[in-house]
């Protein structure tokens, strides 16, 4: 009798691993989640919608029940709450922005990941002939990136409140958060702290849909909304800064640019918080950071870090105290002081 001398389910789930984000990713791109938002539908009723072929849409959303992103009553498909929530344009929570990088963009440069591994940089390059960063040819066109940056949002509401909760701000007066996008970061440190004001400060092109979703919050009153870029511009005067998911995109040298400015524009006492993953010391975990630091890799300048590394970045920065804590969301926090 043949016996199998290992457990082969993680291998057999990672072969599979690409098949269910390609199911979900089409399912977005098709617009099966949109349209199921509104009424149940049957396999073949979505089917003359989407102008698909009706087995193939059948199979598509039998798929999809198995994920746990649809239910079935006899013939009848209706969302579950976790797709109506992230999974449907209309949601002010949605990740669909995001998804549709990851599957117009992300996959492509992915299929060059070996290349990534030989050479040790990103490829842009190879998958799109692009010199110049990603984020600039990509948010090119004014739609795409507003659902990115609503895509990044649905992050933000789900890891900003556990940040700013993680490590004490309530020494803290006025916040600037750069590159700020949605201002999910400082709605969520106005909310924990009731004396705080804050401020985002982002490029000119993302302000519209920062002054729309801030103007949403109980707490617009106590947010304004600046235009300018962290690099360039002279930043705005706080006594704490923020930047989410924003060094892990950058070069070391970008990073120390940035860093300097930063701590030279605070008084004596101020803050830098980050919200980023924070990689195990022995960078055996956490999983979702070993593969967001590969993605780092394939599509960007920057890389994941432990604490030990981002305090030592920070330390030379000039800051004297880096505390960091783990917060069980997709991004940690990290808190040094001037």
């Amino acid at each position: 009798m043949l016996i199998m001398p290992v457990d082969p389910t993680p291998v057999l789930q990672y072969i599979n691993g690409f098949r269910f984000s390609k199911v979900m990713f089409a399912a977005v791109e098709l617009g099966v989640f949109d349209s199921l938002e509104q009424q149940k539908r049957s396999a073949e009723d979505l089917a003359i919608e989407l102008q698909c072929d009706p087995a193939a849409v059948s199979r598509l959303l039998n798929g999809l029940v198995g994920m746990e992103l649809l239910s079935r009553d006899g013939e009848q498909y209706k969302n579950t709450g976790l797709a109506s929530e992230l999974l449907t344009s209309t949601s002010p929570n949605r990740m669909t922005g995001y998804i549709k990088f990851s599957n117009d963009v992300s996959w492509k440069l992915w299929s060059h990941f070996e290349n990534a591994i030989r050479e040790g940089s990103h490829r842009w390059k190879d998958a799109y002939g692009w010199d110049q960063p990603i984020f600039s040819s990509f948010f090119a066109d004014d739609a795409a990136m507003r659902e990115f940056l609503m895509g990044m949002h649905g992050y933000g509401v789900i890891s900003s409140p556990k940040v700013v909760r993680a490590v004490d701000l309530s020494q803290f007066n006025h916040l600037v958060d750069l590159g700020g996008a949605t201002g999910h970061l400082p709605m969520a440190a106005c909310e924990a702290y009731e004396s705080l004001t804050a401020t985002v400060f982002d490029l000119p092109g993302v302000i519209p849909l920062t002054k729309e979703i801030v103007a949403q919050s109980s707490v617009s009153d106590r947010i304004d909304v600046v235009a300018g870029d962290f690099f360039d511009d002279e930043l705005p005067q706080a006594d704490l800064m923020s930047l989410g998911r924003i060094l892990h995109d950058w070069s070391d040298e970008k990073i120390d640019r940035l860093l300097s400015k930063i701590y030279d524009r605070l008084p004596e006492g101020g803050g830098l918080l980050l919200a980023e993953i924070l990689i195990q010391d022995d960078r055996g975990g956490p999983d979702w950071g070993q593969m967001q630091d590969l993605n780092m890799l394939v599509c960007t300048e920057g890389r994941e870090r432990t604490l030990a590394e981002y305090e030592a970045i920070l330390r030379r920065a000039g800051f004297r105290e880096v505390t960091g804590q783990v917060t069980g969301a997709p991004v940690d926090a990290v808190l040094a002081i001037k």
